[in-house]
């Protein structure tokens, strides 16, 4: 190692208080050392204790990362009208959620069904006994691993939650002496994982043990050798549908001067190419996250874990397709979306984040099956404002008109000219060439009256 390459490195950082870590952060990796700590000062909260809460999530914590923290109005689910937090950096989406929301709020709304809430762990194995004997002595080994769990289940079971189902996996075509110990587990309003995995290691220790006390194996079959045990974010049976319908001549006029059969048939097969082509069914699937993201990260939920999932379900049949489904039949248009969402409404951020708090109330203090529902007619919502946009006018139209803000603060307009280009963009097209053809005239006109 160089000389400068172990100036950069360091023993101990976590040990550091933050002033500290900030300094040293700034002294080895950035320009301006002092510019860099004044940076991340600013985004402290001003709040010691609140700060004290952020700082408690993470690991070498040196300041916040502020996000947008938005609402859509006007979401109509099951009869029941929302105003929708969402956390995103991208305004179009929430813009773009309010105008579906308020589309659908005078046709009947968002249907919603919770279809269950399984959630799975496994423990994995190697085993190299007899397949028979295992086999044989799998009802015994699954009392003993409730038995023994049962201090850890308890406060779960009181909540009408627990152990569902206990499966013996055999995985040794795939890999000599593999077997799994398959868990579903019912967490209600929690999502769960630390519950999860603290049983899930518990039964290790109880699986190692029973091979070494239970009389019908041979001395050879008493080793065995837990690998890991780990809940899984792939849960296909805590699964939501969300669905909106109508009458096709209810759509009415939806853009560029189309009438609703053309409308309702072009979005048809937009959708249905997504459900062909895995290169556009992973552009649509990531606008239906843009908006089950922004909910998830709000109500303080894990969204690399629900995008994990969403995305392993789009891929069950062995090929990447759209999470969603459009049927134009009987003079009816009907556009679907199901996915897998293992979301809380209790435990871990939702109650320690104040915006998180904050997002629930706003909800009406949700049930995680509630939750689950709200997150999915946003989703379906954002996905139907996204290929409305593609049939029609095209994405760009709107994207850049709502984009323009952040184009003219990037190239340091003033509020005047803010105001002068929104005037213009009205109806003109928005690209960052255009806007800063526009600031460079604006500003040689203003030099020239000067």
């Amino acid at each position: 190692m160089s000389k400068d390459q172990k100036e950069r490195t360091i023993s101990g950082f976590s040990r550091l208080n933050k002033e500290e870590k900030m300094r040293w952060v700034a002294d080895h990796f950035s320009g301006d050392a002092d510019a860099f700590v004044r940076t991340l000062e600013a985004f402290r909260h001003p709040d010691a204790e609140v700060q004290r809460i952020l700082d408690g999530f993470s690991e070498n914590t040196l300041a916040n990362f502020p996000m947008p923290f938005g609402v859509a109005p006007n979401f109509l689910i099951n009869g029941k009208v929302y105003c929708v937090p969402m956390v995103i950096e991208e305004s179009s989406v929430v813009a773009a959620a309010s105008a579906a929301a308020k589309f659908w709020l005078e046709r009947g709304g968002f249907h919603t069904r919770v279809i269950d809430t399984r959630k799975v762990g496994q423990v994995h194995f190697t085993w190299h006994g007899r397949k028979e004997a295992l086999e044989a002595a799998f009802p015994e080994l699954e009392k003993r691993l409730r038995k023994n769990a049962a201090y850890l289940t308890a406060n779960m079971e009181k909540r009408g939650g627990g152990i569902l189902a206990v499966h013996l996996r055999d995985m040794t075509a795939h890999e000599p002496g593999y077997y799994q110990l398959m868990v579903e587990f019912e967490t209600c309003d929690s999502m769960g994982a630390n519950f999860i995995n603290s049983v899930l290691e518990d039964f290790g220790r109880t699986l190692k043990q029973f091979a070494l006390d239970w009389p019908h194996f041979c001395d050879e079959e008493r080793e065995l050798s837990v690998i890991m045990a780990i809940l899984s974010n792939y849960t296909p049976d805590c699964l939501v549908r969300a669905w909106v319908e109508c009458p096709v001549e209810a759509l009415g006029n939806c853009g560029a001067d189309m009438d609703a059969a053309t409308f309702a048939e072009r979005f048809r097969k937009a959708v249905r190419i997504a459900q062909i082509d895995p290169h556009r069914a992973t552009t649509h699937n990531k606008g239906i996250f843009n908006g089950v993201d922004a909910v998830v990260i709000a109500t303080g939920n894990d969204f690399r874990a629900v995008e994990a999932c969403g995305h392993t379900w789009a891929a069950r049949s062995g090929q990447y397709r759209s999470l969603s489904n459009c049927t134009v039949e009987n003079g009816t248009f009907r556009f679907e979306l199901e996915l897998p969402l293992a979301v809380g409404t209790v435990g871990g951020l939702t109650r320690l984040h104040p915006l998180a708090r904050l997002s629930l109330e706003m909800l009406g203090n949700p049930s995680a099956h509630e939750l689950m529902q709200i997150i999915g007619a946003v989703g379906l919502a954002q996905n139907f404002a996204a290929v409305r946009s593609l049939v029609t006018t095209g994405i760009q139209k709107g994207h850049m008109k709502m984009h323009l803000l952040n184009i003219l603060n990037h190239l340091g307009a003033s509020e005047h000219e803010i105001k002068e280009a929104f005037r213009h963009f009205a109806d003109h097209v928005v690209s960052f060439a255009s806007v800063r053809q526009f600031l460079e005239g604006l500003r040689q006109r203003s030099e020239t009256v000067k």
